[in-house]
């Protein structure tokens, strides 16, 4: 790769130092500046083509150099006679003017190392273009290498030569001498242009008389520079010593040859006996075969072989040539017209222009973007001209890539962007809008483009606002975001409102509604909605445009109107315009159908909002009570103190029923929330009220002699006795109240056992904490009901008497043993009433002898507690846990108390 940056560096500075050594000291230099070689041309490949550019104009141009350096091979004599030969021809073509002419822009500047002259703008010799290389930088520029000319350029080139020929033979009175490939140069444009005058001759009779023309004998010994290109000249020009115009034609004969055949020339010179060759040409020429001229088109190859006749009459002069048939091509005839455009007038050249669209797609794309289109923005300095202009270069632009366009086009397009009169500018610019902001940079859309739209809707002219407004929409899809908010919205609105045309202000709805695809939904709601509330007009056809905005932004899938702008402001105004006495019945039926779309569509998007916020209401409400219910069940499980004991049965409980608390919590209904959340305003309360400390019971030490049960269990069996008595007494249980003792599927209001007695009666509500009381039960309260405990028997009139044999056990072996049934109160005479407290325990089964269990008791499917940390005898601490009854269930506590638990518990975990 270093290698390779090298050779390239060594060249790039080779050649720059050739060309400096070259120019440098030519006045040439003052005057413009010489950029890189490009072609070669001249007699003999002699002259270095190099592009430039005026100093003081920037003005782009050709510079041809000599270097001197070329002729140091030859004695001071040749090298003097070549350069007084190209000296005169250079002088030669300053002096002519014509358009098939190469135009020199600066004449012949000499200097020690080179000569030097300046033309119009060059793309190479015809030569070069045909495969001749020589004088040519290495490499071989590639746009000159893979150049490759169209029949059009073909025919049209040879034509030019032709007029050229014409003008020189007719105007001038001269004859070239020296009419080859190498002294025709294709400039910028691609026209081709005559160059190369070193060995014309011109008449010697006055200018109405007879040309005649005197021609130098052939000098075999001259340099090649000093002589004219023998394969090119005609044979009587060697043989004879004889030219005139006709010799030129027998050259043009030549030239048409080379370029059918890829620059071959006819006939191969031996310039060492040009005699003996040119003998043997005329015996050739005078027999020439057919197979010679195949490659020329057919229909000009009878007139090449006419031209290379060896007789100089037969030969057609170039007036002749510049009619025949073969140059009649429409690409041809259309280029040459527009060569001569500046003989024409308006008119002329407004016809011309309007047929033009014609003609340009059959014109290959390199002559129609560097022949034709100079020629069409050069008439953009006659303002009468460009509306007939336009379109032809909008249609060339079509077909140019961004980078063409931009470079070619649009430099001279920025200036009738501005231009405002003839109206029919604005038309056409913005007929072609969407051509204009494809492949026109953004900085100039901004600065250029747009701006000319905004004055088309700001312009004067209905005609002009109204194609404005019909146009926009076709290319509002490449209109940047910010200018149509900002810029191209505004107006559309500002021409609705302030115009009192009535076709105005309708295509401004219209165009408005179609672009509201390319607008944001806000922005739409915000400013063009109420924007549709300013109009003052009530015509139909304004309505039904308000009407048709309304309907698009609703019914497109991008944008929407909200529910709360459709109740607030869209519904009322559209009910407002439907009752208008201006509309019709199907006007009237259409407002009514877009407004019934919009209640329906209300009604249904407010309903599915409230039905969501009821169900998100409710979720909300039911993880509420949940988690302060669980929270309460952990409160009240501390306040009871949550006993081993109790921790087992709750625990199994647990673990017997794993998924039954998410079935039970999604069976609930509304009542039983309620209770629920009752139930959750007690555990608050609860929560709120001081802890009670748990009585702690000593162990008493061991000692020799047994504690005496039955001493103890009847001491506080009187104490409870006297403080039933002073306390005030209990309602009786309600009749239908019972419960079961086994567990129910009811919520609430079932019966309960406590493990104590055999069924317990609460009625439904939550229990709760007051503060004490008098009497032994003053600790213990209800918000809506109060557990009966003086009422929780079968059957309230038994008069059975307690069995107490259970208890003998109990007594110490140095005790007498006494039974408890004699220790039991007498039995009630009939007609008397059992004390409520008495009753309570008289009534307990006496299988259930488990001990009582710690836990709440849940009721309803929620945890609920008896709130009797008061009592001594309900605290767990005061109990031992004996050994399982016969009675018992497996998992140590009572069947009835266990199932209930068991149900409770896995509702509420």
């Amino acid at each position: 790769m270093e290698s390779m940056l090298n050779k390239l560096k060594s060249t790039v500075t080779k050649v720059t130092a050739d060309m400096t050594s070259a120019v440098m000291g030519n006045p040439v230099t003052r005057e413009f500046e010489v950029g890189r070689h490009i072609a070669s041309g001249g007699p003999g490949m002699c002259w270095r083509i190099y592009n430039g550019t005026k100093k003081s104009t920037k003005q782009e141009v050709a510079v041809f150099v000599f270097d001197k350096k070329m002729v140091d091979k030859y004695q001071k004599f040749d090298k003097d006679q070549i350069i007084e030969s190209l000296k005169r021809g250079v002088q030669q073509l300053t002096r002519l003017r014509h358009p098939r002419l190469l135009t020199v822009q600066h004449p012949l500047e000499e200097s020690r190392d080179c000569l030097a002259f300046c033309t119009e703008p060059v793309f190479a010799s015809l030569s070069n273009v045909l495969g001749q290389w020589d004088n040519l930088p290495s490499p071989v520029p590639t746009d000159i290498k893979d150049y490759k000319l169209y029949d059009v350029e073909t025919k049209y080139g040879l034509l030019q030569i032709s007029e050229g020929l014409s003008f020189l033979h007719s105007g001038v009175k001269m004859v070239h001498g020296n009419l080859c490939l190498e002294n025709v140069i294709l400039n910028k444009s691609g026209a081709w242009k005559i160059m190369g005058f070193d060995f014309s001759i011109s008449s010697t009779n006055p200018s109405d008389a007879e040309p005649k023309y005197s021609c130098k004998e052939w000098e075999p010994n001259l340099p090649p520079l000093c002589l004219p290109n023998p394969e090119y000249l005609a044979p009587e020009y060697i043989l004879s010593v004889s030219c005139d115009a006709a010799s030129d034609m027998y050259s043009l004969g030549v030239v048409m040859h080379a370029v059918f055949n890829e620059g071959k020339s006819v006939f191969q010179v031996n310039k060492h006996d040009i005699f003996k060759s040119f003998s043997r040409q005329l015996d050739q020429l005078s027999r020439l075969s057919p197979t010679m001229l195949n490659k020329i088109p057919e229909e000009v190859r009878e007139h090449v072989k006419m031209l290379l006749s060896v007789t100089p009459n037969v030969r057609p002069d170039a007036d002749q040539m510049t009619k025949i048939p073969f140059f009649d091509d429409v690409g041809a005839v259309t280029l040459a017209y527009f060569d001569s455009l500046f003989q024409r007038d308006n008119l002329q050249k407004s016809q011309f222009y309007k047929n033009l669209p014609k003609v340009l797609p059959k014109l290959p794309k390199r002559v129609v973007v560097y022949r034709i289109l100079p020629a069409l923005t050069s008439e953009f300095l006659n303002p009468d001209m460009v509306p007939f202009v336009l379109p032809n270069v909008l249609l060339i632009a079509e077909e140019c890539t961004k980078d063409e366009y931009v470079r070619l086009i649009l430099p001279d397009l920025s200036p009738v962007f501005k231009q405002q009169e003839p109206v029919q500018i604005l038309l056409i610019f913005l007929q072609k809008m969407d051509l204009l902001l494809t492949k026109t940079p953004p900085e100039d859309i901004k600065n250029s483009v747009l701006p000319m739209v905004y004055r088309a809707l700001e312009a004067p002219s209905i005609q002009i606002q109204e194609l404005c407004l019909n146009i926009i929409p076709t290319f509002a899809n490449l209109i940047e975001y910010p200018s149509m908010k900002n810029a191209l919205i505004p107006r559309i609105k500002s021409a609705c409102l302030q115009t009192s045309s009535l076709a105005v202000r309708v295509n401004s709805l219209v165009c408005l509604g179609k672009i509201l695809e390319y607008l944001d939904k806000w922005y739409v709601i915000d400013e063009i909605l109420p924007f549709l509330q300013q109009i003052p007009s009530r015509e139909p056809a304004v309505l039904m445009g308000v009407l048709g905005i309304y309907k698009c932004t609703f019914s497109h899938k991008k944008l929407g109107i909200p529910k709360e702008h459709l109740a607030a402001k869209s519904l009322p105004h559209l009910v407002s315009l439907s009752i208008d006495n201006n509309l019709n019945l199907n006007q009237f039926n259409s407002f009514m159908a877009v407004i019934k779309d919009m209640l329906t569509r209300m009604e249904a998007e407010h309903k599915t909002k409230l039905e969501q916020l009821h169900s998100m209401q409710e979720q909300q409400r039911y993880h509420q009570i949940t988690l302060s219910l669980l929270s309460s069940s952990d409160v009240i499980d501390d306040v009871f103190g949550g006993s081993s004991g109790s921790a087992g049965v709750n625990g199994k409980a647990n673990g017997n029923s794993a998924s039954a608390p998410q079935l039970n919590r999604m069976s609930l209904t509304l009542e039983e929330k309620q209770r629920l959340a009752k139930e959750q305003e007690q555990a608050a309360k609860l929560r709120n009220q001081p802890a009670l400390a748990p009585q702690s019971i000593k162990p008493s030490t061991p000692s020799a002699q047994a504690k005496d049960l039955t001493s103890c269990l009847l001491n506080n069996m009187t104490s409870l006795g006297s403080l039933s008595l002073t306390s005030p007494p209990r309602p009786g249980l309600i009749q239908g109240s019972t419960i079961s003792a086994y567990p129910s599927t009811t919520p609430m209001g079932s019966m309960v056992s406590n493990g104590y007695n055999p069924t317990m009666g609460f009625q439904t509500g939550g229990l709760g904490m007051r503060p004490p009381g008098p009497g032994l039960y003053g600790g213990m309260a209800t918000t809506t009901s109060t557990p009966n405990f003086g009422a929780l028997t079968h059957n309230q009139g038994s008069t059975n008497t307690p069995d107490m044999s259970a208890l003998d056990s109990l007594f110490t072996s140095n005790k007498p043993k006494v039974s408890l049934n004699q220790m039991a109160p007498p039995k009630p005479t009939p007609g008397t009433t059992a004390t409520p407290w008495l009753n309570q325990f008289g009534s307990a089964q006496p299988s259930q002898t488990a001990p009582m269990q710690g836990s709440p008791l849940a009721m309803g499917g929620g945890t609920s507690g008896f709130g009797m940390q008061a009592n001594p005898f309900f605290s767990p601490q005061n109990f031992s846990q004996p050994t399982a009854a016969p009675g018992m269930n497996a998992s140590g506590g009572l069947r009835h108390s266990s199932s209930v638990n068991n149900d409770l518990k896995d509702l509420f975990g």
